[in-house]
């Protein structure tokens, strides 16, 4: 088997304290990976030739098993809490060797590939995985180095990915037996006892949302970025439900990532070489990109087949319902291929509002921008169950409170700078419920949406008239080509509304006790520019 692997030295084998290179398969092609999980019984092919894996007991990340080794480097930066938990430095290097030792008695996977599609930022990165399956999720999501690069292939990072490998809490310093955790001193990425491979691409993010500032004067983004025919391009940053890869995903113009981005003072660019889409309840109608990069080379977690058949029932949540694929960016259609854009023309922040009370489109300043942004709001059904009538509301920082190492305000911070320093113009979009909250109104139609989006793009929003939305103090337009103008003012669409000022008030205040976490590390101007309690 091993006449299929890129030569490895064996000096870099003794480097990453592994002793058997007639188990060490290096830098392997798809193909050849599909083969090997196959050979070992760990996944199988659908109708359409992609290759299914099930994670095991983790369907998703873990964040309360996230650590961050506490050093020089990281005690007096790294903003401490339920996310960034610190692991003390005795622990890390006796953990590794425990890891590595396990490693050098199994088959093992390496490849070198890197993050970040500016040049000027690139970010080597060699991962080593215990499965084949875990080497194509990092072949499809990175930046893939041609043999010219590989000859001159410097790793600046390693990820160790040992899902087999169960740790002792007692001993190694963990919560449990498994983990994830960043050693910045190391430059080391440790994963073991869970095989949803989310946790490499995630990790990998959070690295970079400690670096880029830190040492570049990057902002680090958790969000979409897509790029119109003239080169302008938009940013769409939204958390789980609220409509950020469909939207993102325009037949009229190009995709520069689905999912993670830095933005210079010039441009941004795409931190990832793939995309890892949600497929829970995928239709060809719904989501034809998505749909047809499910083909060889795709890699899908965690669904099932009709029975009988190979054809994957996307509907069926019996192992979970984040069922997920990744692929390489070429797979999708119309994509920018260097993934870098111009500094954005528009940035849109997406909620989903089951509350019913958010404006269906308005027009941030740079200091609501912020506020927003810092709040990362969308309120949803939590379930189908019966009796299930009140949305959630969930706040989660900048977007991705569980990638960040820095304190959000920093980011923030960098983020208002860029909007004042450039001519972009800032949206927040309720993709959420209208005319009532949910068991009342109604979903807002994608239809309506992408026209706010559009008329925005295009321009056709710069010249309206807009009013002050009287508790959040956002600014509505009050009319929008190819919307319905009774739906712009969310009270008017309420049939009650009385009730819809005491939901209002109730979301606000909300805001309101979020955002006191943040009061101390940001201006007056930012406090000032959230809603106001009633």
């Amino acid at each position: 088997m091993q006449t299929a692997a890129i030569a490895f030295s064996q000096v870099k084998i003794q480097e990453l304290g592994l002793s058997h290179p007639d188990r060490i398969y290096y830098q392997l092609p798809p193909e050849e990976l599909v083969k090997e999980t196959l050979r070992r019984r760990e996944g199988r092919l659908n109708d359409t030739g992609a290759l299914l894996i099930e994670t095991g007991l983790y369907t998703g990340r873990c964040p309360k098993d996230k650590f961050i080794v506490k050093d020089a480097l990281t005690s007096e930066t790294v903003f401490w809490n339920e996310f960034n938990q610190p692991m003390d430095d005795a622990y890390f290097d006796p953990l590794y060797r425990k890891v590595m030792q396990y490693l050098d008695e199994k088959e093992v996977w390496i490849r070198d590939c890197y993050a970040c599609a500016d040049p000027a930022y690139r970010l080597n990165i060699r991962v080593i995985n215990e499965q084949p399956s875990a080497n194509l999720f990092c072949y499809n999501m990175f930046g893939r180095p041609d043999d010219h690069m590989l000859d001159h292939f410097e790793p600046e990072w390693q990820v160790i990915h040992a899902p087999g490998f169960k740790a002792n809490p007692k001993t190694d310093g963990t919560k449990s037996d498994h983990f994830a955790i960043i050693s910045f001193e190391r430059r080391l990425i440790l994963i073991g006892g869970t095989a949803y491979t989310g946790e490499i691409k995630k990790g990998v993010f959070s690295v970079l949302n400690f670096l880029l500032p830190t040492h570049s004067d990057v902002l680090p983004m958790h969000c979409s970025a897509n790029a119109g025919v003239s080169g302008d391009t938009a940013l769409f940053f939204g958390l789980s439900g609220t409509g950020k890869t469909t939207l993102s995903t325009d037949p009229e113009r190009k995709l520069i990532g689905d999912d993670e981005h830095g933005w210079t003072e010039q441009v941004i660019f795409n931190f990832e070489g793939g995309c890892y889409a949600k497929c829970i309840d995928l239709s060809e109608a719904k989501e034809p990109d998505i749909f047809h990069a499910i083909r060889p080379g795709a890699l899908v977690e965690n669904t099932v087949f009709y029975p009988g058949t190979q054809t994957i029932n996307f509907a069926d949540k019996s192992i979970t319902e984040n069922t997920r694929v990744s692929y390489p960016l070429p797979y999708i259609p119309h994509i920018v291929e260097e993934g870098m854009g111009a500094s954005p023309q528009h940035i849109f922040f997406l909620s989903c509002d089951a509350y019913g009370v958010l404006p269906p489109i308005s027009r941030l300043n740079h200091l609501q921008a912020m506020y927003y942004f810092l709040s990362g709001y969308t309120a949803k059904v939590a379930g189908t169950e019966t009796g299930v009538t009140e949305p959630k509301s969930t706040f989660s920082t900048c977007f991705g409170a569980p990638f960040l190492p820095l304190h959000p305000a920093r980011y923030a911070e960098m983020l208002g700078q860029r909007i004042k320093g450039s001519k972009v113009k800032v949206w927040l979009i309720n993709t959420g419920w209208t005319k009532g909250g949910y068991g009342q109104g109604q979903r807002m139609s994608l239809p309506i949406t992408r026209a706010m989006i559009k008329a925005a793009m295009n321009g056709q929003l710069d010249n309206k008239t807009f009013e002050k939305h009287p508790l959040f103090g956002l600014e509505m337009p009050t009319e929008c080509p190819g919307v319905p103008q009774v739906l712009l003012n969310p009270r008017y669409t309420w049939s009650d509304r009385e009730a819809y000022d005491i939901a209002a008030a109730k979301l606000a205040k909300q805001f309101i006790d979020n955002f006191k976490k943040y009061e101390e590390e940001v201006s007056e101007g930012v406090k000032a520019a959230g809603p106001k309690a009633n």
